[in-house]
């Protein structure tokens, strides 16, 4: 802090006499002090928010065969336009181009329309026995850290073989939004196994009748 010493001269008159001003850095040192402390403290106690992505291992051998995904598990999400969902059951043969199956669209409102209705109806059995045991360390049977339980879910979605095989794309007109609120849908569902790949040609072509969209004019792959 600055300082003004006066001094007292002849006459009783009071003249400020002119020093060089000082500044006394201890309270700056100690509040310096306290906040390293609070960072320190805030930073140490708080955790890093992430997402966890469930993706198929990969295949160690290259003489090993992709394991067979049965077409009644298989669950095809296409991210398209307008905030829209189109999915359909099973697989699609590019020599099916022009006889398509229809796809379904729906939306991420959580009414009859919306995608978690059909996710948590076909990953019924799982997700029961994942909020029974949430249940139980809800109301302390079970006592278990944080972590532990976390790694028991993770158990539980590992030995699952009823819940669906989700397949994720997206259409060249879906937005990054979508893409951040399906994985929170997969979240929430408690879906055990989904994963990322490319939209096919023909899966585009599905979205465009399913949505009304006039397709250009375009040579199917071979």
């Amino acid at each position: 802090m600055g300082e003004i010493i006066q001094e007292e001269k002849g006459g009783g008159k009071k003249r400020a006499k002119k020093h060089v001003p000082h500044i006394d850095m201890t309270p700056m040192v100690d509040l310096m002090c306290l906040l390293i402390t609070f960072f320190m403290l805030t930073s140490a106690l708080s955790r890093p928010k992430v997402m966890e992505i469930n993706l198929p291992e990969k295949l160690k051998d290259p003489n090993q065969k992709a394991p067979v995904i049965a077409a009644s598990r298989t669950m095809n999400l296409i991210l398209g336009p307008d905030n829209k969902i189109f999915w359909y059951q099973g697989t699609v043969k590019p020599e099916d181009y022009n006889n398509l199956p229809p796809a379904t669209v729906l939306d991420f409102s959580s009414g009859p329309t919306g995608i978690r209705q059909i996710l948590l109806e076909r990953n019924r059995a799982l997700f029961k026995k994942i909020d029974d045991y949430k249940q139980q360390v809800t109301t302390g049977k079970i006592v278990l850290h944080p972590d532990s339980v976390l790694s028991e879910i993770s158990k539980l979605k590992r030995v699952d073989d009823t819940g669906p095989i989700v397949l994720i794309k997206a259409y060249k007109k879906s937005n990054y939004g979508d893409f951040v609120d399906i994985l929170d849908e997969m979240s929430i569902c408690g879906i055990a196994r989904y994963t990322f790949v490319p939209i096919a040609f023909y899966e585009e072509r599905m979205v465009e009748i399913a949505a009304g969209i006039t397709a250009t004019a375009t040579t199917p792959a071979k």
